[in-house]
């Protein structure tokens, strides 16, 4: 599918604090234009972004609750109370469990750890859960990455006596459960400054400020901000503010001093030896975390993360690899069965959302196969399987800037339960509902889906000159890192380019290496699924290129190359290079 490019437009002030950054900070215009891409306009604020500081962190007693979460958990630590973590089963609730474990165990004689089996109980805290509280004895549940819709759970909870302090980051419904304290930066009555953190971010605010009114070292977090750096990633949180600054240092402690289960997942992801980037985690990582959940039980993988043992860790990231090659099997079929439905429909073409349906898919990767549907027909996209108690459950995901939780509220009352977050949710319905959920979601979709976002955009930062690219400016996009949304790995296009010498297919041919000029300055680089386009450079024909930068060693040299994004015939520069 051809994507748009929208490339950014600086107006004149944008254009001339440009000029003023790039003196002051003696770097070159195309430099300076990234940091006023994003937001940057002084010299001051830049060597802030540049050089994170843990300083620069929101107070934690900002949250709404969390004096009476602080209260609560330091009554628990002082009369040695049962307590219980209750986590999500995917990489944001149990790197959630596992850090404020990590974090209690030196404090309590008596904690536990609880994660819902994805096929028996769903997703949210579960009457089994609690009952588990109820038979270790436990007066205290702290629920992370869930909970904020489970008044029922809280009722039951207290009526056995156990509090419950909530930790999530979810959209709550209009009633907010009855427990001692709900943390929630969603709350309409919280006046937490930052509204991107992930669930595990919640949870590390409450060990911040229990630490802090413990007087005790804070230092402790710091190892923990691996497991917070992961949650951030997979959970497709925002790279802005706080988040940036402790994925920063999650990555740096990675790099450096990786907890035992960290590394021994890196090295069963072939990582060992090389250094873990955001994208690393969002792909390479995440994903095994999550296909613990998916096959088996999220416990095991938060047994990984919370273990200093070698062996237990080595033994538990090879267990959680095989799952994780049992998980590419079943969304690779659940994928394959959906697009061969959506051929076979013959109004698939003129709908505005996707949603499929089979009994005999796998329930814990029908997520996955949302999102790799989208790749095939941009739209926003629901995949339904059966689920217990004779109903339909699954999970929708959405594209760029289009709100599917909001989508999904329309029909709530045709639903069960749902959750989730503007871009991704989980929801569970009747059988005999789904065709009526299906008509009106189609309606509510094709009345308020924009035109352009039914088809992917590639944002672009700026046009440049192949002679921009230099060691000095490589250097800045670096000091940008960490990437992810909303802070986005800074895309190029240079454009009239031709072949150079070397541009052919490589791999099976689906793949294209180039190696194209200005006729000034030559680069070489990558550009997956372009292989087509061989013929045409090979010919001297010239090319607009969409693209990032990317370091490149072979044989201890270390170069410049491009990582393509997109090709397209020459049109009129939009931008003229800095």
């Amino acid at each position: 599918m051809n994507a748009q490019w929208d490339i950014w437009q600086p107006d004149g002030q944008q254009l001339a604090l440009c000029s003023q950054l790039a003196s002051e900070l003696n770097i070159s215009l195309a430099s300076a234009r990234l940091l006023v891409f994003r937001g940057i306009t002084s010299a001051d604020a830049a060597r802030a972004y540049i050089r994170p500081s843990l300083s620069q962190q929101h107070d934690p007693m900002l949250m709404r609750d969390m004096d009476k979460a602080v209260d609560r958990l330091s009554r628990a630590v002082s009369h040695q109370e049962r307590v219980l973590i209750y986590g999500d089963y995917d990489v944001d609730g149990t790197t959630a469990v596992a850090l404020v474990y990590r974090i209690l165990r030196p404090y309590l004689n008596d904690l536990f750890f609880y994660i819902p089996d994805r096929y028996t109980e769903g997703y949210g805290i579960s009457f089994k859960g609690v009952d588990y509280a109820i038979e270790h004895e436990c007066s205290l549940i702290i629920a992370l990455d869930c909970g904020i819709k489970e008044m029922d759970k809280a009722e039951y909870a207290s009526k056995h006596g156990i509090d419950m302090i909530i930790c999530d980051h979810h959209t709550p419904g209009d009633t907010i459960p009855d427990a001692v304290a709900v943390l929630n930066i969603q709350r309409k009555d919280c006046p937490y400054p930052y509204k991107g953190l992930s669930g595990c971010g919640v949870g590390y605010k409450l060990m911040q400020a229990w630490l802090r009114s413990e007087g005790r070292d804070e230092a402790q977090l710091l190892p923990v901000l691996q497991l917070l750096a992961m949650s951030i990633a997979s959970d497709i949180m925002p790279l802005t503010d706080e988040n940036r600054i402790l994925a920063y240092y999650g990555l740096q402690g990675m790099n450096r001093h990786p907890l035992t289960g960290v590394r021994c997942l890196c090295e069963v992801a072939g990582m060992k030896g090389q250094p873990v980037t955001m994208t690393d985690l969002q792909f390479k990582i995440g994903p095994r975390i999550n296909a613990s959940g998916r096959i088996r039980s999220g416990a095991e993988a938060v047994a990984l993360l919370i273990t200093d043992d070698e062996a237990v860790a080595r033994e538990k990231a090879a267990a959680i690899n095989t799952y994780n090659a049992e998980r590419r099997e079943f969304q690779d079929t659940v994928a394959n069965e959906a697009l061969e439905m959506l051929e076979k429909d013959k109004d698939n073409a003129s709908r505005h959302i996707t949603i499929v349906y089979s009994p005999a898919w796998n329930k814990g990767v029908v997520g996955i196969a949302a999102s790799r549907l989208i790749e095939t027909y941009y739209r926003p996209t629901i995949v339904l399987t059966a689920s217990d108690n004779g109903l339909i459950s699954g999970s929708a995901r959405s594209v760029a800037g289009y709100n599917i939780y909001e989508a999904i509220n329309s029909c709530s009352d045709l639903l069960v339960h749902f959750g989730g977050h503007a871009f991704a949710a989980g929801i569970t319905l009747p059988p005999d509902r789904l065709d009526e959920f299906r008509r009106r979601m189609e309606d509510y979709v094709a009345r308020t889906i924009l035109p352009e976002q039914l088809q992917p955009v590639i944002a672009i930062e700026q046009e440049i000159r192949l002679g921009d690219i230099t060691r000095q400016f490589y250097n800045v996009i670096r000091h940008l890192e960490p990437f992810g949304p909303d802070n986005p790995r800074p895309v190029f296009v240079s454009r009239g380019l031709i072949n150079n010498r070397y541009t052919r297919r490589v791999g099976k041919g689906d793949h294209l290496h180039v190696d194209l000029t200005d006729k000034q300055v030559a680069i070489e680089g990558i550009a997956f699924g372009k292989g087509d386009w061989a013929p045409h450079l090979q010919n001297g024909n010239p090319v607009d290129v969409c693209y990032t930068l990317e370091e490149n060693t072979f044989n201890g040299h270390k170069s410049l190359q491009m990582k393509v994004l997109d090709i397209k015939e020459p049109s009129p520069a939009i931008n003229n290079p800095v």
